[in-house]
């Protein structure tokens, strides 16, 4: 690594740690019950949002209720964006004039960007409208970003309340996370994109003639808005096919150093606002700790993997005893711009994280290397994950944690005194089953699939089921990334991989909303010399290795098959 990569790591490590207390403080304060910032200028508008919803902000709900108006709102996102593309043809702003979108392509891009997931089996400058990307993905950007950030904020309110039958209302959580964070965030964040040369337009394609005297076609669009949001919101679709790898997309290194500040922004701040709710920082900061810890390691790993280059090519050397790696690193699929350890710190973020956006291909890392995003993907999105669904995930395996240690001392397991009972671990248990078995069932369904072998898998043997296991992790985790060598456009692998980003968003919501209304119903308890306290380095320790043990066991017999023994045949 040069002193350039070093200088662009250390400044978003800067950036963050000044940026995340200041936006998780100002988190706590706009979804608290007090008076919060910004109210003279937005509350009118969501007063009138409101009226126009028939929605009483405040009347609070309980959790089936807070979950029935979430599936409802999703709902019908996910109809109006299927129909959308559907319909393109007939509508305005498809300079492009490209056709509507298939059947089964528009249900698959419709549960994807309803999740935050933004899987794209297709390539969007040759196959969305600007007004589908506007007023469809753009739209969705937000929504799901703030359906997960309203999630997080339900879960935090039930751990932190005492005998409370309500978490919240789902309406006005969702509206002020659009109102307060999301938007006035990504309009800056837009303006800066327009400095550094992202286009905003309504253009197609413009033809030009270089200085060669040759042709090149430039796309355009209003992309610099969905830049925003796509990287805020962790969302990461893209507004052309190469996503953050396109010069006009990501021109330099500061759009760079800002994309990877945004992909962990919310994520952390809104550990930050837990911490600020349930009045204990401590708290906050154990659970910040395991993140990092699993931030860095597999970060590390993958950098290390990739700067040390091919070692299929590295055998080609003239000189047998040379112990040189490649020069520059691993650096097929991959923009010189960024080099080997800024793509592959980027494809380790965009994967701890449920952003899923790149700078370069995945598909070429080496297979270590493209072991990283993928085992980053199976930790369940906890490190620090998606907006909202990361803190959320988290506190799941915070939940077993203190069950184990609870069976450890021989005690009903607390936290923050709380007593954590068979109901509750049963829910805990099905968040942790539901996207494994989903993961795992579809992949090893597609696996033997006709039409998966013949048409979908390009590259044979151990590397074809990485893309296939790739795939469907990158689905049932909402992340969205992908190993591009796999064919994703048919039929098949739009409808298997659209129910497993289902499975995936929603499967796990649900029992986050039930263990958040148990939880608020809950009375405290005072601890004891028996309570396992955790708000130390040891618990840190016990849910760092219940996190790893955890997917290491549910997934190491796929890796494997994959990844572990491509590395081991080169």
């Amino acid at each position: 690594m040069q002193g350039s990569d070093w200088a662009q790591i250390a400044l978003v490590v800067v950036l963050l740690a000044i940026l995340v207390p200041l936006l998780g403080s100002y988190m706590a304060k706009v979804y608290g019950d007090g008076p919060a910032p910004g109210d003279r200028l937005m509350l009118p508008v969501e007063r009138l949002f409101y009226r126009i919803c028939r929605v009483d902000p405040d009347q609070e709900q309980r959790w089936t209720v807070y979950a029935f108006s979430m599936l409802a709102f999703s709902m019908v996102g996910a109809v109006i964006l299927y129909v959308l593309q559907r319909v393109q043809t007939s509508l305005p702003l498809n300079p492009t004039h490209v056709p509507r979108v298939g059947e089964a392509l528009s249900f698959n891009t419709a549960v994807s960007f309803l999740t935050n997931t933004d899987w794209q089996s297709y390539y969007p400058e040759s196959t969305m409208s600007h007004l589908t990307q506007m007023a469809g993905l753009t739209v969705q950007n937000f929504g799901s970003a703030a359906v997960g950030m309203a999630v997080a904020v339900a879960l935090i309110r039930g751990i932190a309340r005492r005998h409370a039958d309500t978490l919240g209302n789902f309406w006005v959580d969702l509206t002020r996370s659009i109102t307060r964070v999301l938007l006035p965030i990504s309009f800056i964040v837009a303006i800066v994109y327009l400095s550094q040369g992202v286009v905003q337009n309504f253009h197609g394609f413009e033809v030009i003639k270089t200085l060669e005297g040759k042709l090149q076609v430039i796309p355009g669009g209003p992309a610099a808005s969905q830049e925003a949001i796509k990287m805020l919101g962790t969302n990461g679709g893209g507004f052309w096919n190469a996503n953050s790898a396109h010069p006009i997309s990501n021109p330099n290194g500061i759009t760079s150093v800002l994309g990877l500040v945004l992909i962990f922004l919310i994520p952390f701040a809104l550990v930050y606002t837990y911490g600020k709710f349930i009045g204990s920082m401590r708290q906050a900061l154990v659970i910040a700790s395991v993140m990092v810890a699993l931030i860095a390691i597999t970060t590390s790993l993958a950098v290390a993997f990739e700067t040390n280059g091919n070692p299929k090519l590295d055998r080609l050397g003239v000189d047998q005893k040379a112990t040189s790696t490649q020069s520059g690193g691993n650096l097929e699929g991959k923009e010189v711009r960024f080099g080997a350890p800024i793509s592959a710190v980027w494809g380790s973020g965009a994967t701890h994280t449920s952003n899923g956006s790149v700078n370069s291909m995945h598909d070429s890392f080496t297979p270590l290397g493209g072991m990283m995003p993928l085992i980053n993907m199976k930790l369940g999105e906890v490190s620090p994950g998606g907006v909202g669904v990361g803190l959320n995930g988290i506190l799941i395996l915070v939940l077993m944690s203190v069950f184990i240690a609870g069976l450890m001392v021989g005690r009903t397991p607390e936290y923050l005194g709380k007593k954590i009972m068979a109901a509750d671990v049963k829910l805990v248990v099905l968040y942790t089953l539901a996207m494994p078995v989903a993961v795992l069932v579809a992949a090893g369904i597609a696996i033997v699939t006709p039409t998966v072998l013949n048409v979908s898998i390009w590259n044979p043997g151990p590397h074809g089921f990485t893309e296939v296991l790739y795939a469907f992790t990158s689905a049932g985790n909402n992340n969205g990334s992908a190993f591009a060598g796999i064919t994703a456009n048919t039929q098949w692998m739009n409808t298997a991989l659209g129910l497993t980003i289902l499975v995936g968003r929603f499967f796990l919501i649900i029992p986050i909303l039930a263990i958040a209304g148990r939880a608020a119903r809950k009375e405290s308890v005072a601890p004891s010399a028996g309570t396992f306290p955790t708000d130390t380095p040891l618990f840190g320790v016990l849910l760092f290795g219940v996190t790893v043990i955890l997917a290491g066991l549910t997934f190491f017999p796929a890796l494997a098959l994959g990844p572990i023994v491509e590395q081991l045949g080169v």
